[in-house]
């Protein structure tokens, strides 16, 4: 089948660190390739529909990803997490953890409470590590088709569109990283309307948010979007939002900041925006981190002078990936958020789309 093949390259990795998105696309260690899919005893072929293309892709494409969390990865690897897939006739979201049950192994403690996305085996069994679009023996949904166990699959509820069907999975890391901040604050801030940012949006109104939600967002057509997913106020920098809430003081070269908001969701998955929220969070307040920043220096003092808490989210429970299933009808207009939908030869032209590109890779 037809697949993009990622393969690391240790040159290209430091090269594309160092330029970031000025290096060039063509040279990047991805490459439309022909790979076999394999058969697995239990697992199933998904035909894939769409597969998005997500900033942890970007941030591993681009040499942004955490050194630390690389030995739970294995490669040459299909990249491709966020899926729709079709089986049978019938849409389905696919959850990409490879967790014990997976990997042929008694559940480890995690994965008895139901908290699979904290699984302890993620790089062992009978699999390599890594979950679907960052393991090497099974394929991701840049490819033609995926193999899954059937627990993985979720029908999608009728008359949802597949480009609001594909946010699935996003939408339950998203849905994990809201009901961590229960019990309701009265105000949060959402710093990047990206993705995640605006997914964070309309989902604290479904999940039954009723206080208020502002929205730091740094381009215009980012702007108009959290406006009309229904932002009580838009700020168009971190700045901006700061002094409208707290107090500045100085003392020779320094100035710092007293109040703020009560949560702050940093979802832009940059250093700045990691340190700009723990900024914007007031005294007691809450940080949660959807994003994932990386590598980056930041002033950790807010988490003793002001005792701003910091929670994150990076995958999700069976049941919380359900719940964002079971969302999808409500969340009209998320299809806004695609920039584009690309075959597998336009990779290129897809890794620098406006908004979220996805990929049809079964192209008829």
């Amino acid at each position: 089948m037809k697949a993009l093949l990622y393969t690391p390259s240790l040159p290209r990795f430091f090269a594309a660190r160092v330029l970031g998105k000025r290096f060039p696309r063509g040279l990047l260690p991805l490459r439309l390739a022909e790979v076999p899919l394999p058969e697995r005893e239990g697992f199933v072929q998904v035909r894939v529909r769409l597969s998005g293309v997500c900033g942890s892709d970007l941030a591993l494409l681009y040499g942004k990803s955490p050194p630390s969390i690389s030995p739970f990865f294995s490669f040459p690897a299909v990249l491709g997490h966020e899926i729709l897939g079709e089986v049978e006739g019938s849409l389905v979201a696919v959850n990409p953890l490879l967790t014990c049950a997976d990997r042929g192994l008694p559940p480890c403690p995690a994965c008895q409470r139901g908290e699979e996305g904290l699984c302890q085996n993620v790089a062992e069994g009978s699999l390599a590590p890594g979950m679907l679009g960052y393991n090497r023996d099974l394929p991701g949904g840049w490819g033609e088709w995926i193999l899954a166990r059937p627990e993985r699959l979720y029908p999608i509820p009728v008359h949802v569109p597949e480009e609001r069907a594909v946010l699935a999975e996003p939408l339950a890391v998203v849905v994990r990283g809201l009901k961590k901040l229960k019990p309701w604050p009265k105000e949060v801030l959402i710093l990047g309307m990206g993705t995640l940012g605006l997914l964070a949006l309309q989902a604290l109104r479904a999940l039954g948010f009723s206080g208020k939600v502002y929205a730091v967002a740094k381009y215009p057509h980012q702007a108009a979007k959290a406006k009309a997913f229904g932002a009580d106020a838009l700020f168009s920098n971190a700045r901006e939002a700061l002094l409208e809430r707290a107090r500045r003081y100085r003392y020779l070269l320094f100035e710092g900041y007293r109040g703020g908001y009560e949560a702050v969701v940093e979802a832009s998955g940059s250093g700045a925006g990691f340190r700009q929220a723990l900024a914007l969070a007031q005294e007691g307040g809450r940080v949660l981190l959807l994003g994932a920043p990386g590598l980056e220096w930041a002033d950790l003092s807010p988490f003793w002078f002001k005792e701003v808490g910091l929670v994150g989210s990076y995958t999700y429970s069976p049941e919380e990936f359900a719940q964002a299933v079971g969302l999808l009808p409500e969340l009209s207009g998320l299809e806004a958020l695609i920039g584009g939908i690309f075959p597998l030869t336009d990779w290129q032209k897809a890794l620098s789309a406006k908004g979220k590109a996805l990929f049809r890779p079964n192209v008829s």
